[in-house]
């Protein structure tokens, strides 16, 4: 088992003993199993997958920094996260058209502009993947911690 935690600078997201982790990378996808050597990894924005036993929870996360620790120990320190569950996919479907719309409308945007919207875009997109995948999903979902909600 790994103890996995997943936090954003308001809450812990997530927090449990599971079987495996699968986090979007900057070198790519990896799978984080029992027994993983020590890592610190560039998270980007897209979709973590949780297993426990026969279960998953899915999660979207916007970036941050991975950390596989000895003994068995995983720790993501995200921008944001949300678990598939407190997803909406009429509301992010609305933010991600916003999106598309504010990066074809301002052609003449400064490299900063271009890259916040940009990058909001991005994050709309792994949002809308996690919750169209858990929409889809009629498995087992893992429980976990959750602290830190209002």
């Amino acid at each position: 088992m790994i103890a996995f935690e997943i936090a954003t600078p308001e809450r812990i997201v997530y927090r449990d003993e599971v079987d495996s982790i699968t986090l979007p990378t900057k070198e790519g996808e990896i799978t984080v199993l029992p027994q993983h050597i020590p890592l610190v990894s560039v998270l980007v924005p897209g979709a973590i997958t949780v297993r426990k036993g026969k279960g998953e929870q899915y999660m979207a996360v916007s970036g941050g920094f991975i950390e596989v620790q000895p003994q068995n120990r995983v720790v993501v320190l995200a921008d944001t996260a949300e678990r598939a569950e407190e997803l909406t996919v009429a509301a992010i479907e609305k933010a991600r058209a916003d999106a598309e719309r504010a990066l074809t409308e301002k052609r003449n945007m400064d490299d900063e502009t271009f890259a916040a919207a940009a990058a909001g875009l991005e994050r709309e997109l792994a949002r809308l993947k996690v919750a169209r995948r858990h929409r889809g999903h009629g498995g087992p979902v893992v429980s976990g911690t959750q602290t830190g909600q209002e």
